[in-house]
């Protein structure tokens, strides 16, 4: 604490920001005068209402506390004055015991069951953030006027009036200026994302031609990658509005273009080696690395409510694209739904999840998939014997999750290994059901323009 004390001396901090995430993914802030950040205040935290975020608290018990971590602690460059950013943990306002329903606490608490397993050390990850910048975004929902529109002058549609420099349909990955014409927002992004800690490994154009981006960050443990995560969607909402232009995370917003991933890395270390890695094993795959993976293959219908918690996460994963649809794992190919990269070391052995996107919470989904794979080590869940591994036609492999339903209604099948460790918590299972299954059918009601296009002359 005391190296925060003197950076908000040395770099005359103005205002400290305290950030929490709610259950749903979203960050939300206070912000506080420097002067009032003491020793005290990271022990006693700030007040807040939790009532008015699902899942917390009523309104009759909603006072609690977030209590500032000073290992997350950046100089925010989003704000007028001089702000350094701290994340917060969330506690009871009274007791300061740690509320059970906290995404970074439940983020935690799976690292701490990974080590009271003795199976690792630690646990490392390196999502890959995908999004679309568009140069307009337009949406509304009202009951006579439903409708989205984008904008990208990448786009090769009829009007454009630049459609010379526009780029082909899934023709956008790895395109070069002057067709990536965003490459300048990207460079600014990394920018201040290095200069606010996270390392970059690299950033580029993906293959959706409207406009879509990806960048890649260095690995960390659970709770710090999570951290990172929150971090980019927020620096990279920033500089978007900055420049004047839109950004979506969503997985699926422009039908018949790329879809966005967020493909989650991961692997478990002992003793500074990845227990994944085996010279004389199967695709170079331990024992445990092949158990990990049984694992998370066994119950991907279920994580998926996690992992791809909206009704757009479907839309992504269908055939024809690089999405995954069936559960069964290979190496370097993008159809499976775990891949195993080349060019991996004793060190960095590891394996990529790639159905997740973006409309997860981070710290839930990292959280799930930790216990979906030590599940498949504690139970020697062997993906070969399940017919999981590769050799087989597509089609012979099981399809992930059609549908959201589909998703939640696996999960009331399948939780059990959620909670061991005392991770995840029945309440929050049962309120996360309860909430999905509301915005199903709030979704379900509206009529869609394609319906219209379909049904309105029979």
């Amino acid at each position: 604490m005391e190296k925060i004390f003197k950076l908000i001396e040395r770099e005359k901090i103005k205002g400290v920001d305290l950030k929490f995430c709610d259950l749903l993914g979203r960050w939300h802030h206070v912000t506080i005068p420097s002067e009032l950040l003491t020793e005290e205040l990271f022990e006693k935290g700030v007040g807040f209402d939790s009532s008015n975020f699902p899942g917390f608290r009523g309104v009759e018990e909603g006072d609690m506390s977030l209590i500032p971590d000073p290992e997350t602690a950046f100089v925010d460059p989003f704000f007028g004055d001089k702000t350094l950013s701290l994340i917060c943990y969330i506690a009871d306002s009274e007791s300061k015991t740690p509320f059970r329903k906290d995404p970074r606490y439940i983020a935690k608490k799976a690292e701490d069951y990974l080590l009271n397993t003795g199976i690792a050390d630690k646990s490392v990850w390196g999502p890959e953030y995908e999004f679309y910048l568009f140069d307009n975004l337009e949406f509304s929902n009202s009951p006579m006027y439903t409708f989205f529109r984008i904008n990208s002058l990448e786009a090769r549609v009829d009007g454009n009036p630049e459609i010379s420099w526009s780029i082909k349909i899934k023709g956008g990955y790895h395109a070069i200026q002057p067709f990536d014409r965003y490459q300048g927002i990207r460079e600014e992004i990394v920018r201040l994302l290095s200069e606010a800690g996270i390392s970059i490994k690299y950033h580029h154009h993906e293959v959706g031609a409207p406009g879509q981006q990806e960048i890649e960050v260095g690995h960390q443990g659970l709770l710090k990658s999570g951290d990172w995560g929150m971090m980019i969607k927020y620096f990279v909402r920033n500089v978007v509005k900055k420049h004047g232009k839109y950004v979506s995370f969503l997985p699926k917003p422009i039908y018949n273009e790329a879809g966005n991933g967020l493909h989650f890395h991961q692997y478990l270390v002992k003793e500074g080696k990845s227990l994944f890695y085996d010279p004389d094993g199967f695709m170079g795959l331990s024992e445990t690395g092949l158990y990990y993976i049984g694992g998370i293959l066994y119950h991907s219908h279920a994580l998926s409510a996690f992992t791809n918690p909206s009704t757009n996460s479907y839309k992504r994963l269908v055939p024809g694209f690089e999405a995954p649809t069936r559960a069964f794992f290979d190496i370097a190919n993008r159809t499976a739904a775990i891949r195993i990269p080349k060019h991996s070391s004793p060190f960095t052995m590891r394996i990529e999840y790639r159905p997740p996107d973006a409309t997860c919470n981070i710290y839930l989904a990292m959280s799930a998939q930790l216990l979906a794979g030590l599940d498949g080590i504690i139970n020697k869940i062997d993906p070969i014997s399940l017919g999981l591994g590769p050799g087989k036609e597509e089609t012979e492999y099981k399809f992930l999750p059609s549908s959201l339903p589909d998703a939640i209604n696996s999960l009331k099948n399948d939780y059990k290994f959620l909670l061991q460790g005392d991770v995840f918590s029945e309440d929050l299972i049962h309120f996360w059901i309860e909430y999905k299954e509301k915005e199903i059918a709030e979704i379900g009601k509206r009529p869609l323009p394609i319906e219209f296009e379909i049904y309105n002359d029979i």
